[in-house]
């Protein structure tokens, strides 16, 4: 099992940018797909994105496409998801998970069914 730190949520204005930071801990991330994933208050866990072991592939959830940017240094055993444009509905508590199984394409949900999760960091978008 690898364990997962989240960091770099915060509150910001509608428009301003965050770079949220996933390091991991354990284990080397570098055999795992990754992903950012995030609940609001009363809403389901929603996907973010994701990428592949070796960080050639990725996909987004729809709503964030454009706006959001995930990347990953397997050297340092991170994966960060630099975040522009912040909306007020991007508000929510954001979760990295490890061993993802995604390599290319469209992530579908139960690529995380056996996903380490991290314990999350608060992302608040101010209107």
């Amino acid at each position: 099992q690898v364990q997962l730190v989240e960091s770099g949520g915060g509150l910001v204005q509608a428009g301003g940018s965050l770079r949220l930071s996933c390091a991991g801990s354990g284990r080397t991330l570098s055999s795992y797909g990754i992903g950012w994933f995030r609940q609001a208050p009363g809403k389901e866990r929603e996907f973010v994105a994701v990428i592949s072991p070796r960080g050639g592939d990725t996909d987004y959830g729809e709503s964030v496409k454009g706006r959001f940017a995930i990347s990953r240094d397997n050297a340092q055993n991170t994966v960060t998801l630099q975040m522009n444009s912040l909306k007020a509905e991007d508000t929510a508590v954001y979760y990295c998970a490890a061993g993802i199984r995604y390599w290319r394409g469209r992530y579908t949900s139960h690529m995380a069914d056996s996903a380490d999760w991290g314990q999350g960091t608060q992302v608040t978008v101010s209107a």
